[in-house]
């Protein structure tokens, strides 16, 4: 069964237009004009519990204003919701038990105090006994290698320890299902690769259901399977991320290092020249012809290394993006 589940789900913002000036900011006084914008468009998705999945799209394509739908932190202009069995925006206290939202942008902790004052805040919250807020905090600040952290004021932490701080808040109550938006979001890499392996243990461990947006494709990659992307309001891909190789990079990159230069002529017989420079060249060669390519590059010339490889994911999400294609 299902734990997030979405069908035809739709958001409509009214937006104010005014024109400029006194004269406008009177006639928008009096006689108000607004627009419709649809953010989010008949979006259909399911996810099964202990999923990863990565939510991928440009600014402003609709990933935020679905996750608040998914939290219950707006009402659906259109379409049906539920989360754990629940219909979120009705904000029932089983269903906020049951889930958590981080925000990379956003933060929970007090500024001022230490770290464990508002982690005690929370327990109060969740209604969590002493025992088991002290052993979830042992617990996960081993996990998230925070434990030396959680007395000192948080805005003395780094960014890095911060984050981790903030999923440790907003674990505490051990959520079935995690919306993260944009959690490594300005952290340095060693912090990001961090925040990642924490997460792959969270659910490999508590066989938690997480819902991922990340401008950082090492975030999708390192954690997800399945990825859904969206485009201005629409969910156009629903799959595996493999599969996106499959169905919108139908070409390899080969990468050869030569004995002795070649001209670009010479090698545009194999595939389209990418790059060359002395004698190591990189070709863009069709999937269905790269057996034969890489045979017949072998035959010819002496080549001292040979490597094939398929093109960055951030190109590929590139190109669906830019085509808007609905690749289902």
């Amino acid at each position: 069964m299902p734990i997030i589940e979405t069908e035809q789900l739709s958001k409509v913002y009214p937006v104010s237009l005014k024109e400029p000036g006194l004269k406008g900011t009177l006639s928008h006084f009096f006689h108000r004009k607004r627009r419709w914008i649809e953010a989010v468009r008949s979006v259909s998705f399911q996810i099964e519990p202990g999923e990863v999945v990565g939510f991928l799209g440009p600014n402003g394509a609709g990933k935020t204003t679905t996750l608040k739908m998914l939290t219950g932190l707006i009402h659906p202009s259109q379409g049906e919701v539920k989360v754990v069995g629940h219909t979120p925006f009705q904000r029932r206290a089983d269903f906020l038990h049951q889930i958590t939202l981080v925000m990379g942008q956003k933060q929970q902790l007090l500024w001022d105090l230490p770290a464990m004052d508002s982690l005690r805040i929370n327990a109060a919250v969740y209604g969590l006994d002493h025992a088991t807020w002290t052993h979830r905090v042992a617990q996960l600040s081993e996990m998230l290698e925070i434990q030396g952290k959680l007395n000192q004021p948080v805005r003395k932490l780094s960014l890095g320890e911060r984050m981790k701080a903030e999923l440790l808040a907003a674990l505490l109550h051990q959520p079935q299902v995690l919306f993260l938006d944009e959690p490594t979001l300005g952290l340095d890499v060693n912090a990001q690769v961090s925040v990642r392996n924490f997460l792959r243990d969270y659910n490999q461990r508590f066989n938690a259901t997480i819902l991922l947006t990340s401008h950082y494709m090492a975030d999708i990659t390192a954690l997800c399977d399945r990825v859904l992307l969206i485009h201005c309001g629409e969910l156009i891909y629903d799959g595996e991320l493999s599969g996106l190789l499959d169905r919108f990079a139908p070409y390899r990159e080969v990468a050869v290092e030569l004995a002795q230069p070649q001209s670009e002529q010479r090698l545009e017989r194999y595939g389209e020249v990418e790059e060359i420079n002395g004698c190591q060249a990189r070709l863009i060669v069709r999937r269905e012809t790269l057996t034969q390519t890489v045979s017949q590059l072998l035959a010819d010339f002496k080549i001292l290394d040979l490597t094939v490889s398929d093109p960055p994911i951030e190109e590929i999400i590139g190109r669906v993006f830019r085509s808007g294609a609905v690749l289902g």
